[in-house]
């Protein structure tokens, strides 16, 4: 039988695990699908890359979805874009990592922060932290750097004082001396970090493709949370984020099963984590449009198609 192919894009993280495991452990195989992966440098390459055809599925921060659809991205289009939630992914645990000399968030005035965009992903949860640590927004300079891995070198490298940072980053970055000023699960009881996304045109052409792509996801999922692999999901991980070293990759692993900083249980979607995302960009994004309906933003048909068979 002819293997269907799916171009996924992702961020660069941990959070990936289930994915290298459905690969590794041939999940999307037993469905016919050949899943091409790649990593994005920034969110705009994503999605542009996605609204123009050349992925079909992106594991993505859920307010570039938001983002998007309200026209409030860091690019146009010259169409209207049709992107929705297929799925949850993580929950994710966000932290503000500092370089060793700056030890609360008020050291950070005047400082340069490194971010993936001004004002899409998670640039509204570093605005917040930094109010709540009693800075203005106008107390820092913001600079749009990219993905983790590149905000992480330009922190390492002395360029800019603090970035937003998920695992493995953030424990690679705690066992260098850098400073953990504030996470976002002390700060949001609920915050819905990554999700997949589609276009709805494409789903609505490849059904079963799409359906497929869940559950061979969900099963990866599935494996990476069960205990009794813990020693091979370790070892698939180093293998596909090689900068992880041994001895931080169990701490890694730990914070992806916990459902408050890591991977989400059979990939359900928050809404109260939702209804978080939809009131930092009502509150920072510059357009002040008021957001809040989350179920405008989903389609779980096909997921629940896929859930209720298995």
């Amino acid at each position: 039988m002819t293997m269907k192919k799916i171009n996924l894009v992702a961020f660069p993280g941990a959070p990936n695990l289930p994915i290298f495991a459905a690969i590794e452990n041939g999940y999307f195989e037993s469905f016919d699908l050949d899943i091409k992966l790649e990593t994005t440098t920034s969110s705009v390459w994503q999605m542009k890359s996605l609204l123009n055809n050349e992925f079909q599925i992106a594991a993505t921060a859920v307010d570039n979805v938001v983002a998007y659809q309200e026209n409030q991205g860091a690019v146009s289009f010259d169409f209207d874009p049709d992107l929705f939630i297929v799925m949850g992914a993580s929950q994710v645990e966000l932290s503000l990592i500092a370089a060793p000399n700056i030890t609360s968030i008020n050291d950070l005035r005047g400082k340069s922060l490194a971010l993936d965009a001004l004002a899409t992903g998670f640039a509204f949860v570093l605005y917040r932290m930094l109010e709540i640590g009693g800075l203005k927004k106008p107390d820092c300079e913001y600079i749009p750097v990219g993905a983790t891995p590149q905000r992480w070198e330009s922190v390492k490298a002395g360029l800019h004082s603090a970035t937003l940072t998920i695992e493995p980053f953030t424990s690679i970055a705690i066992s260098q001396g850098y400073n953990v000023l504030s996470t976002s699960t002390n700060i949001f009881d609920h915050y819905q970090g990554g999700v997949f996304t589609a276009s709805e045109k494409w789903a609505a052409k490849n059904i079963d493709t799409l359906q497929n792509f869940i559950e061979g996801y969900l099963m990866g999922l599935k494996w990476v949370l069960d205990d009794f692999n813990n020693i091979k999901a370790c070892e698939i991980l180093l293998k596909n984020m090689p900068l992880l070293k041994k001895d931080s990759v169990q701490r890694v692993i730990d914070k992806l099963k916990n459902p408050r900083t890591g991977l989400t249980p059979r990939a359900t979607i928050s809404i109260e984590g939702l209804e978080q995302v939809l009131e930092l960009r009502s509150n920072y994004h510059s357009g002040k449009k008021e957001l809040n309906d989350p179920y405008k933003y989903i389609d779980l048909s096909y997921y629940d198609n896929v859930i209720k068979n298995i």
